[in-house]
């Protein structure tokens, strides 16, 4: 049963998210190295920035630039996880004004359950100080995104639920010959089924092998749920140019697939890796032109 924020957002049809926020703020002058998410407190009028720059474009959920703002990454880049989270949260609902929701993203921990690098404990904890930080931000909701664990997921999970606010829940599909499992095996299926399981109100997959192998797995995760389903592919498969990454498919071209995923179950839709503000406008005028 989803919340009745989800039920809302749903109920007109096909929901536009938001796209890539790291390049974007590379673009804005971030050096190569320096984690996204401390520039919420060293540079917020540039993070708002991006983050209007998808509300112009048509996105009706922006998330927040707290990607990787869990205590063990920040560690390494002596950062303060409560701030700097609240901050995300903050910047973005500055940004959002009162018809665009905010909803918090929360990435993997980049520890290992499997090898015995980090046990549930304390997975569980730092989860939880970063849904906590960003629901005191004033976040709507929370993405955990772009998990491949899905013991990691689910912690993820249980720990934002204790918000009070919707859960998204993500994992990656980039293995496998259909690029139809996580790098730990996972299928869409038992995605799915454990997310669900955990209490996520809302179930997908975002990034992966590129936006036209993400039909697919929106389809077999839609096939085993009745939750909505979130899909936030990339643009294509990158590649290294005179030592710049790039990604080939346009934004015409990435939109081009927004009807077929809405065919097979996404009920949000926007871009992951490579895509930009022009992608996610690419895609609003597909959902706004009549029989597009």
């Amino acid at each position: 049963m989803t919340s009745t924020l989800i039920d809302e957002l749903v109920a007109g049809g096909p929901v536009l998210t938001d796209g890539a926020w790291g390049t974007q703020m590379i673009a804005l002058g971030l050096p190569l190295g320096v984690l996204p998410d401390r520039w919420n407190l060293s540079h917020p009028d540039r993070v708002e920035a991006v983050a209007r720059s998808y509300v112009d474009a048509g996105s009706r959920i922006i998330l927040t630039n707290t990607f990787q703002a869990n205590r063990f990454a920040l560690r390494e880049a002596s950062g303060d996880v409560v701030a700097i989270n609240r901050a995300g949260a903050e910047i973005s609902r500055r940004a959002a004004g009162e018809l665009v929701k905010v909803f918090g993203s929360i990435g993997p921990s980049n520890k290992m359950l499997i090898t015995g690098e980090i046990d549930e404990r304390e997975l569980r904890e730092a989860f939880s100080e970063q849904a906590e930080a960003l629901a005191d931000g004033d976040a709507d909701g929370i993405v955990i995104e772009t998990m491949s664990d899905l013991a990691e997921a689910t912690l993820a999970v249980q720990a934002a639920k204790a918000t009070g606010l919707p859960v998204v829940a993500c994992m990656t599909f980039d293995t496998g010959k259909q690029k139809s499992r996580t790098m730990m095996g996972v299928t869409p299926e038992q995605a799915s089924d454990g997310l669900a399981e955990a209490g996520a109100d809302v179930v997908g997959a975002n990034c992966g092998a590129g936006i036209d192998t993400v039909a697919p797995v929106c389809a077999a995760i839609a096939a085993v749920t009745d939750l909505p389903v979130w899909i936030k592919a990339n643009a294509g498969v990158p590649e290294l140019v005179d030592r710049e990454v790039v990604y080939h498919t346009s934004p015409t071209e990435f939109a081009v697939h927004l009807e077929g995923l809405v065919r097979v179950g996404a009920d949000f839709i926007g871009g992951c890796c490579g895509t930009n503000p022009d992608f996610i406008a690419a895609m609003s005028r597909v959902l706004h032109t009549p029989d597009g």
